[in-house]
This record gives structure tokens, sequence and C-alpha cells, in this order.
């Protein structure tokens, strides 16, 4: 009997950017099973690495998962070795490291922001074979397809704390509005030199623009 072998196919809308002081980085929270089946509707994609270092995962859930408790581990004994907070670049080195070295097995990407002392708020995307991007701002999965003319349109350097947040919290709305596969709650943490802050926006409390 013939048999085909079929890739993971998978949805998501993840993003991080910069402003005046920190970062911002989001998700929504809908997994699904082959992009047709909604396995949770509440899963929280944004992993904290270190204290001041999160990642949002794109792809195979089972990959990202493994590969961030691998970089977790790896970055805390860095951290311990260098009796300081890691970098945010190291950080993202970590996983590129993992992807690169695995890029054979993984379908899995990730976005990499934090703050740290060296080089203040950072971003970073590290996509499916281990490349390592810098980048003001940036967007992932399969909702940011809807929203690259809003993001470039609407992104601006030096935004205020609250530019940013809504600049986010827009572009997340926009495309679970259109994307099938994306959906559920709005996931944020704000990354600044004071710390951590989780912000968690319902769906029927995030702004509309079309009729959905």
């Amino acid at each position: 009997m013939d048999s085909q072998i079929k890739g993971v196919s998978t949805g998501t809308t993840i993003l991080a950017v910069t402003f005046n002081g920190g970062v911002i980085i989001g998700s929504d929270s809908r997994a699904s099973i082959g992009g047709y089946y909604v396995s949770s509707k509440t899963i929280n994609k944004l992993i904290q690495v270190h204290d001041r270092i999160f990642c949002c995962i794109a792809g195979s859930l089972a990959d990202a998962q493994a590969v961030t408790k691998a970089a977790k581990f790896q970055i805390s004994f860095h951290s311990i070795q260098m009796e300081s907070p890691p970098l945010v670049k190291a950080a993202a080195s970590v996983l590129k490291e993992l992807c690169y070295n695995n890029k054979e097995e993984l379908q899995a990407g990730f976005i990499t922001a934090g703050w740290d002392r060296k080089k203040g708020p950072q971003v970073y995307t590290v996509a499916l074979g281990g490349m390592l991007l810098s980048q003001p701002f940036t967007i992932g999965g399969s909702g940011s397809t809807y929203i690259y003319g809003y993001a470039d349109a609407k992104y601006k350097p030096d935004m205020s704390k609250e530019e940013c947040l809504q600049f986010a919290t827009n572009a997340l709305a926009l495309a679970m509005g259109r994307d099938n596969v994306s959906g559920g709650v709005a996931h944020l943490v704000v990354i600044t030199e004071e710390g951590v802050e989780h912000v968690v926006i319902p769906g029927d409390k995030l702004p509309k623009f079309h009729n959905e």
C-alpha cells in the first residue's frame, strides 16, 4: 500500500516588540491538531527561561516544549557559572544551537525577548533550522501573514509602554480575527529593568476592527 508522510500543520500568532525601556512579548492561546481540531483554547505559549527572558513558541508543541526545557537548564547553568544573570543574546543562542543541531527532527520556531544590563530590551527570532536574527520587532506563526501590513505601518521606534501595549494588542486581535487556528485570549508579558508584568486579555475584551 502506498503511504504518505504528512507534515505537521499548526496554527498560532506570536510577536515581540521593543519600546523605550522594555520589551513586550505576546501570543494567542489556541492550540490545534492538524490545523483543524482545536485541542486547547487556553494554552500559554510564553515560556519564562530566566528572570527577565521569555520565549514564545510556534510549530509543533511537543518539539517546542522539549527545546525550551533543555534551554532553561542550560541557561540556568550558564548563569551559575557566570555568577550573573544571562544576556538575552546568550539565551537566544542556546535556543539557536538546539534548533540547528536537531534541525532534521524539529518543527518549531521561537521568538526570544528580554532585558539585560548590557543592551537593555532586545528581540531575537530563532527560525526553523536554527537561524538567529536580532530585530526591533518581529511576528510569527500562521496568524502573522494577516498582520504584516499593520505591523509595518504602525510600528515606530521608542514607543511608550502604553503605545507598545496597544500595538501588540491590536496586532494579536487582528490576527486572531482572521486566522481560524489562532484565537482564545491574548497573553502579553512586559519586561523592563524593574521586572516582569503579565497581562491577559480575554477574547471578548479584544478590540474589533471588522464584523467578526
